[in-house]
């Protein structure tokens, strides 16, 4: 008998991504989790994936269970109910490691950008042949016919460790994660094991001097802008539609390619991308075809015009994040007051990061708050409340709430900025709702 996946924690991005996939190449899947709505879950009801309570009747004898990272025995009652009765698990990147190695696999690594750049990746790999993946904003694509795998590969407790690609792109190496990594030095250091676990090629950001000190066991590949890198990103031209610009590869040229995003951030995305398709043999006219038409991921510069305003969702909780999603606010809205709205995401990251936090903000024309979201993984939430944060931004920063978001329509002629990687969208509906009621009393 076919077993089935059961997942413990089915609507996290990486879970929700690999249930889809599993479904996709025909295996029974189902999984657990919260009443709570979370935007994963859209996909898996869509693809008609039974999502269950949590409940110690879901662990029977005929399911393989794939247990998300979050979920402890004394906060879960599955995870509890499966270590007493000794019923095994898989944590989600335990299962994933075992489960490429049926795979010709590429992996993308990196505090920041490593969920766009898996994305563009995965959506030119597959547009080029048959690929499965995995991307962090929970999308899943499988094929029980495909030779080719591209997954996203997260940093956080080491995770990344049971992987073994055959090529990676790393795309940045910066403190983040304080509740666990201890410091930068100890942030390079599982970047440079994971590196060493690649076999055929290793794609690095080359302007990073973090990434430049990582040693490994395949060729190193450096992108960049400047001269120095083997892949160098050149003419470029940044519009209101997107950006274009140039690839050399040691001096040779490998031609003009164009992509409809914004931010500089954006085209060493691509770079890289391009860097790791011509390294592995592919056709860059079929690589320069389908960068065009990559629309991007879920909540990473999300648009949407409601009643006439433009509002931009970003997933962005970091301090390098802020200034990459603020560059491409500018690139495309350049004669719009640019108006950030940012949830710090954990307390030990505002801690750590506070005077970085509010240095980034500051490249927004107005600022506004809400209140640090928290994480469960946190025990001590510290001394740091987001009237800290408000102080130290030379703009004037306004904190708002949920219920009360109407400081924001002081700005007639702007684009408003919603990052944050907490529930920083429940106040982005909250002001929806305030211009589509404005809308309708006026009518």
């Amino acid at each position: 008998m076919t077993k089935t996946y059961h997942f413990i924690g089915i609507k996290g991005s990486g879970m929700s991504a690999l249930a889809l996939m599993l479904h996709q190449m025909g295996h029974q899947v189902q999984g657990s989790d919260v009443e709570k709505y979370y935007f994963t879950q859209r996909g898996l009801e869509q693809a008609g994936i039974k999502i269950l309570p949590f409940d110690e009747k879901n662990l029977q004898a005929d399911v393989e269970v794939i247990a998300g990272n979050a979920f402890r025995p004394d906060n879960n009652l599955e995870i509890a109910y499966a270590d007493a009765n000794g019923i095994s698990y898989k944590r989600y990147h335990e299962f994933l490691g075992i489960f490429m190695r049926n795979f010709v696999s590429m992996g993308v690594a990196g505090v920041h950008g490593k969920t766009s750049t898996t994305g563009m990746l995965a959506h030119v790999w597959s547009n080029i042949t048959d690929t499965s993946y995995l991307i962090g904003d929970g999308t899943g694509r499988g094929s029980a016919n495909a030779k080719y795998f591209v997954f996203e590969a997260d940093e956080y407790e080491r995770h990344f460790m049971p992987y073994h690609p055959e090529y990676s792109i790393i795309t940045n190496i910066d403190f983040d994660h304080p509740d666990y990594f201890t410091s930068l030095e100890d942030v390079f250091n599982a970047f440079n094991d994971y590196a060493k676990q690649v076999s055929k090629g290793l794609f690095v950001y080359g302007e990073d001097k973090e990434l430049r000190r990582v040693t490994a066991n395949a060729p190193i590949y450096y992108y960049g802008f400047k001269e120095g890198n083997d892949f160098i990103a050149h003419d470029l031209l940044r519009s209101t539609t997107g950006s274009s610009f140039k690839v050399s590869f040691r001096g040779q040229e490998l031609g003009e390619f164009k992509i409809p995003s914004f931010g500089r951030h954006n085209i060493m995305n691509a770079t890289a991308v391009i860097g790791l398709l011509y390294t592995a043999g592919f056709d860059l006219n079929l690589v320069r075809e389908h960068l065009v038409t990559f629309g991007g991921v879920k909540r990473r510069f999300t648009e949407k015009v409601v009643n006439g305003t433009t509002i931009i969702d970003d997933f962005a909780h970091h301090p390098t994040e802020i200034i990459a999603t603020l560059d491409a606010a500018r690139q495309k809205y350049p004669s719009k007051e640019i108006v950030a709205i940012f949830q710090p995401h954990t307390f030990t990251r505002t801690i750590a990061l506070l005077d970085e936090f509010a240095e980034a903000l500051n490249q927004a024309d107005a600022v506004y708050l809400a209140q640090i979201y928290g994480s469960a993984r946190e025990v001590d939430h510290g001394d740091v409340k987001v009237e800290d944060l408000a102080e130290k931004i030379i703009k004037k920063a306004e904190i708002i709430t949920v219920d009360n978001v109407s400081p924001l329509l002081e700005h007639p002629n702007a684009v408003y900025v919603f990052m944050g990687a907490g529930d920083i969208q429940t106040y982005e509906y909250s002001f929806e709702r305030l211009l589509s009621n404005l809308t309708s009393n006026v009518q």
